[in-house]
């Protein structure tokens, strides 16, 4: 699909080329249909950030699930605009769950003392960890922080990264080896010192 050809295809033909990995084709729908899609969902969640996170995820699962796209059944921007309400309700339950939790555990916290010694320690560990990421070679921390901070699959660091999914399996391995070894020197356990 040309670039031309892109621009003058039906959303189904989209979808079609979608289905057959063509970046340009989810491109193309995106530029058609992003807007309103992240216009509902900022209604929606009132949030800029949310609705940015809502956008990103329907037009991902468009890209992983194309076939569940079905042209008779309604457009694709009735279809887009579905999905980011659904995910829309889905974010924001789950926002007031972790706000309800944060405030249940605060005054949990705050009733049961505060306790000045463990805090420190806290950002004690905090900064080690801080720092030992930064010993890392940039493409170790890349995938060590997509993997376990963004809660990625090797598969999904690798595509993200442009790399072989060996070298960000590589590249993790050798990194999480050299965290565990500098908080060990730094006098901070885990399980990995036990």
């Amino acid at each position: 699909m040309g670039n031309a050809d892109i621009r003058d295809a039906s959303d189904a033909r989209l979808v079609l080329g979608i289905a057959r990995f063509h970046e340009e084709a989810l491109a193309e729908a995106y530029r058609r249909h992003g807007a309103a899609v992240f216009t509902l969902a900022q209604r929606l969640t009132g949030e800029r950030a949310l609705a940015e996170e809502v956008v990103q995820e329907v037009f991902l699962r468009l890209w992983k699930e194309p076939d569940r796209f079905d042209a008779e059944r309604g457009s694709l921007r009735s279809f887009l605009l579905a999905n980011a309400h659904g995910r829309s309700v889905d974010l924001i339950r789950s926002e007031t769950s972790r706000r309800n939790r944060e405030e249940r555990d605060a005054r949990l916290t705050a009733e049961s003392g505060y306790d000045v010694e463990r805090e420190v320690w806290d950002l004690t560990v905090a900064d080690h960890v801080r720092d030992a990421l930064n010993d890392l070679s940039d493409g170790e921390r890349a995938a060590i922080a997509l993997a376990y901070f963004g809660g990625h699959t090797y598969r999904e660091v690798a595509r993200l990264l442009d790399e072989p999914e060996g070298t960000v399996k590589s590249r993790i391995r050798s990194g999480l080896g050299r965290l565990r070894n500098s908080l060990v020197d730094a006098g901070i356990g885990g399980p990995w010192s036990s």
